[in-house]
C-alpha cells in the first residue's frame, strides 16, 4: 500500500513538473527510466501515460520479452519488457540490479497507433538537455531505434530510445514465439 502511495506521489510530482515546464518554457525532452540496470530516455512527445504494473494477464505462446496484456482505463495494451526486448535484439544485457516493487508501464503516445506499454523497473524523473554534459551519436552496431547517448554530470550514461522507430522495428510487432 505504501508503494502505491509513493508511486502516486511520484506521478503527481512528474505531472506538476511537466505542467511547470510548459508554462515556464523550460526544455523538458525526456522521461528518464531504468530497466534491466540501464538508464533510458523516452521522448516525451512519443510517450503516453505512466501507470503502476498490475493485473498483467500473460499471453501464451508469445516471446519472452512480451509480458502480456493489461487494461488501462478500458483499453487493452500489450506489455513489452523494455530491457528484455533490447537484450534479445542485440542491445546491452541486463545488469544485475536489486529487484524492486516499483515496476511501472509507460504507454506509447496514441499518435504512434500502437496499443503498447513498456515495462520499466523504475522512473527517474524528467530530463532536459541541460541535465547532460555531453552527447554522442549511437554506435553503428546498435539497433536502429537507439538515439543519442547522453552523459550526465555524475558520469552516468543514458541511452535515448526513439519510440517511433521502435514501433516500426519488424520484430517489435511480431510477438509470437
Amino acid at each position: 500500500m505504501a508503494n502505491r502511495e509513493a508511486l502516486r506521489e511520484l506521478q503527481a510530482r512528474l505531472a506538476k513538473r511537466l505542467q511547470a515546464a510548459q508554462t515556464e518554457g523550460m526544455s523538458v525532452s525526456w522521461l528518464a527510466v531504468k530497466a534491466g540496470g540501464h538508464n533510458y530516455l523516452l521522448p516525451l512527445g512519443q510517450s503516453g501515460e505512466i501507470v503502476p504494473l498490475s493485473n498483467l494477464q500473460p499471453v501464451p505462446y508469445s516471446k519472452g520479452w512480451f509480458k502480456g496484456v493489461v487494461n488501462i482505463r478500458g483499453g487493452l495494451y500489450g506489455v513489452v519488457d523494455l530491457a528484455g526486448f533490447i537484450e534479445s535484439h542485440g542491445g546491452a544485457a541486463p545488469v544485475s540490479a536489486p529487484l524492486t516493487t516499483e515496476a511501472s508501464v509507460v504507454t506509447l503516445n496514441a499518435l504512434l497507433e500502437v496499443n503498447c506499454a513498456l515495462k520499466v523497473d523504475s522512473l527517474a524523473g524528467l530530463r532536459g538537455s541541460d541535465a547532460f554534459r555531453s552527447t554522442a551519436p549511437a554506435a553503428a552496431d546498435v539497433p536502429a531505434y537507439f538515439g543519442n547517448c547522453f552523459i550526465d554530470s555524475e558520469g552516468g550514461s543514458w541511452q535515448e530510445i526513439n519510440l517511433r522507430a521502435l514501433t516500426q522495428f519488424p520484430s517489435f510487432l511480431s510477438i509470437g514465439a
